[in-house]
């Protein structure tokens, strides 16, 4: 296996230590925006499937700037399928017919529902933020790519992914590691929006199934059947550190939360049916609302070392992503 990364602000060499020397991986320090370096990496490997997962994905950065979103998410998806293009071309009928193009997205670009319906397979794009933009653009590029020059490409769309080693600017490590450094816990809005969450491990071999068992030129959608309102979710994870890392004042680690201006163009629901999935790859998610939350509370209680030294550096957890007044 090649991991190609840019280690931008949320990459992290530790989080991969322990398979850092195993004899089938190799690491490349490559920037998919870069495309003549992407383009010698892909040929000089020669990969049979290609899972693309490089992109910029927070929200509230996108809103403050969008340029690196462009970059990354469209520019950098079309220097990955032009290599790929160039690669797959250079191979036999057969190895043609095994490749794979995995382009990994996201539910956003679907835009936001009410309290009723799930964003399926054939749910019209109505991206409301530059990231979501971003990538639904990629979403375009990768299928046109599939239809024009015959790439064997599938499309996963992903609800709210979690679990260990996730860079504290997303909200679930927000919440935990505020709570373990005694901050207040920043509610956006009314904290009613909803969430479809997803367990990492879950993700990945959801991953693993389409490429593996996925037919080229279709979509799957990826759930994790975990509903929460934001305010939900908080409180859930609130409890599970009252019991496992307790306030030292002996107070409820709810007493921290604080309601705080809401996000710009902030969706309210996103909601996925894993219908496809189930029927046709057999994959359904195995954490449950509690089961994957206390692996995750517990990773950050047992690796505070790893994101000790994100937030000793430039990183500090401030809010971005407000309009100015």
């Amino acid at each position: 296996m090649l991991n190609v990364d840019a280690i931008t602000y949320a990459g992290n060499p530790r989080s991969l230590a322990d398979i850092a020397d195993h004899d089938r991986y190799q690491f490349s320090h490559t920037d998919i925006t870069a495309s003549q370096p992407l383009q010698t990496v892909i040929a000089d490997f020669a990969p049979q499937v290609v899972i693309h997962l490089a992109a910029e994905s927070h929200v509230d950065r996108s809103i403050d700037g969008p340029g690196q979103f462009i970059q990354t998410n469209i520019v950098g998806t079309f220097n990955l399928l032009q290599a790929s293009v160039a690669h797959w071309r250079t191979l036999d009928t057969k190895q043609q017919n095994d490749f794979r193009f995995l382009h990994v997205s996201t539910d956003e670009v679907y835009g936001s529902l009410s309290t009723q319906g799930f964003f399926t397979e054939s749910t019209s794009y109505a991206p409301r933020s530059p990231y979501s933009a971003s990538k639904a653009s990629s979403d375009h590029l990768a299928r046109a790519w599939h239809e024009t020059y015959g790439l064997p490409v599938l499309v996963t769309h992903c609800g709210n992914n979690y679990g260990p080693y996730q860079f504290p600017e997303k909200l679930i490590p927000v919440v935990i590691l505020k709570c373990l450094t005694g901050d207040a816990i920043p509610v956006y809005g009314t904290g009613k929006n909803i969430r479809d969450w997803l367990y990492v491990a879950d993700h990945c071999q959801a991953l693993l199934a389409v490429a593996a068992y996925g037919c080229p030129g279709q979509t799957y959608n990826i759930g994790g059947n975990n509903e929460l309102t934001n305010l939900q979710l908080i409180h859930i994870l609130c409890q599970l550190l009252d019991e496992l890392r307790p306030c030292p004042t002996g107070r409820p680690h709810t007493e921290k939360i604080e309601y705080v201006a809401d996000r710009p163009g902030h969706d309210f629901r996103y909601a996925i049916d894993n219908g496809k999935m189930k029927r046709e790859l057999q994959w359904q998610p195995q954490e449950n609302t509690l089961s994957g939350f206390r692996k995750t509370v517990q990773w950050y209680l047992n690796n505070e070392s790893w994101w000790r030294d994100i937030l000793n550096g430039s990183y500090k957890m401030d809010r971005i992503g407000k309009l100015p007044k």
